[in-house]
């Protein structure tokens, strides 16, 4: 047994030196407004290390603090020179601006980036599986998620981890009402489930273009199980802050007949104008230009002032 049992340890402590050497080769993006502080190769007992960016506003002085938002797929959201496909949020630019234009408060951005090949297997949403007809979970977990479902493991990197050493490196506000968390297409599924299983930690959640089949073709059985899960899970809405979209074109094309759904939903959750905003972008697709061009409207939505 001893010789197996060692042998597993170095594979999986190679695995590890690979992955580590390849995020150290991760260029750290450049913005041209604020600045950005990178926790490296972050080690996790839940996931896998990864990067985390965290972009801090010109007004950071180190003792006010500032409320935070949290972002998927960090790796996208600052600098499309860096990026695979040269596109990327511009979180920096808006964010400043909005700042300025004192739209919005001075905010961190922790952008967390994304698991690599096992980004799927940490967005699918665990509490969605229970609502699977037995075949399609066996199906979506064998080909689609490694054989299981990260998210949960995702979210206490994040809650357990990640969140605790923003709080103890940065000033920041730590309450729920000034912790939100956003992502697109599997990030909006993420972002959507962490404030329903954390609504203690998140106080909103802003998921643009979110992926409701689930996985790459349309059908119905990954929709229906986000919508039950939901039905009975989304949070408190007099103390929470929902923001959902979608485009008409490419992937997005696909959620045109599941967003009224889910949108009512909220609404027989409680949801109302102030708690809830969902809208339709025509002729919009699935890509970071696309949420780049739209991404003032969730953060004044997410971070101003609630109005008393």
């Amino acid at each position: 047994m001893i010789r197996p049992l060692l042998l597993r340890s170095s594979l999986l402590a190679l695995v590890l030196a690979v992955t580590v050497t390849a995020l150290i080769a991760q260029a750290l993006p450049s913005v041209a407004v604020g600045r950005i502080e990178r926790i490296a190769a972050m080690a996790s007992t839940h996931v896998d290390p990864r990067h985390v960016d965290v972009w801090l506003p010109p007004q950071y002085d180190g003792r006010t603090p500032l409320p935070v938002l949290y972002m998927h797929d960090g790796q996208m959201l600052f600098d499309s020179t860096v990026t695979w496909n040269r596109q990327s949020w511009n979180v920096a630019s808006t964010v400043a601006r909005l700042i300025g234009e004192g739209r919005i408060p001075p905010t961190i951005v922790v952008g967390i980036h994304n698991g690599g090949p096992r980004r799927h297997s940490e967005n699918y949403p665990t509490g969605f599986l229970p609502h699977l007809p037995p075949e399609a979970r066996r199906t979506l977990l064998e080909r689609s998620l490694d054989g299981r479902s990260r998210a949960d493991a995702y979210l206490r990197f994040l809650v357990e981890e990640l969140k605790p050493t923003i709080d103890a490196r940065y000033a920041t506000r730590r309450d729920a009402a000034h912790t939100m968390i956003a992502g697109s297409s599997m990030g909006g599924l993420i972002s959507l489930y962490a404030i329903s299983e954390y609504p203690a930690v998140f106080g909103g959640a802003a998921a643009l273009s979110t992926h409701w089949p689930g996985w790459g073709a349309d059908n119905a059985t990954g929709p229906i199980a986000a919508f039950t899960y939901l039905r009975d899970r989304l949070p408190d809405p007099a103390s929470h802050r929902v923001w959902m979209d979608h485009g008409t074109t490419e992937l997005d094309a696909l959620y045109v007949i599941h967003q009224p759904i889910v949108d009512r939903i909220a609404r027989d959750r409680g949801y109302d104008d102030r708690s809830l905003r969902s809208v339709v972008f025509p002729g919009t697709g699935h890509n970071e230009r696309a949420w780049a061009a739209r991404l003032e409207q969730p953060l004044v939505f997410l971070l101003s002032p609630r109005p008393r």
